[in-house]
């Protein structure tokens, strides 16, 4: 399975009062996300299933995935993305949906960085993920702890302008 992870694009700053999980993706978000998006459609990713966090800005990265790399499903909200969930919950997820080709999950920090050490088998292992970075890895074992391989990282900077 070919597992994407897709950190949500830059979002607005919280007015006051207003709920972390309701900040919009802003038009400068949206930009650098369709950057990658485009890139990532010209690598071939198509992915069978979309997966995302209930946030707001998360559900807007993911419509924005979804039209970008022509994805003819629903996305399916999961609690299991959101910022502060543990990537075993995260991997259970992704479990669930193993007989699919690949999987893009649309989520935040921390747990972005931290699923990708976990899926790769390296907990300390520090990843980068700017915001609106997509990173490939590949598994072919489900069992209780992943055993994935890192094939790429797709950030903003490196989508070119």
């Amino acid at each position: 399975m070919e597992i994407y992870l897709l950190r949500h694009a830059i979002a607005e700053t919280a007015r006051h009062g207003q709920p972390d999980a309701e900040r919009a993706l802003t038009e400068e978000g949206r930009d650098k996300l369709r950057r990658v998006l485009e890139r990532a459609r010209g690598a071939g990713v198509k992915p069978s299933a979309i997966l995302s966090s209930p946030y707001r800005r998360a559900m807007e990265t993911a419509a924005v995935a979804k039209e970008a790399l022509a994805f003819g499903g629903e996305i399916e909200r999961s609690e299991a993305l959101v910022p502060n969930a543990s990537p075993y919950d995260a991997w259970e997820e992704i479990r669930a949906h193993k007989s699919e080709s690949s999987v893009l999950l649309a989520s935040h920090e921390p747990l972005m960085s931290s699923l990708a050490a976990f899926l790769l088998g390296v907990p300390a292992l520090q990843v980068d993920m700017k915001k609106a970075a997509l990173l490939r890895v590949d598994c072919d074992r489900f069992g209780p702890q992943p055993k994935a391989v890192l094939k790429w990282l797709l950030t903003p900077a490196t989508a070119g302008e």
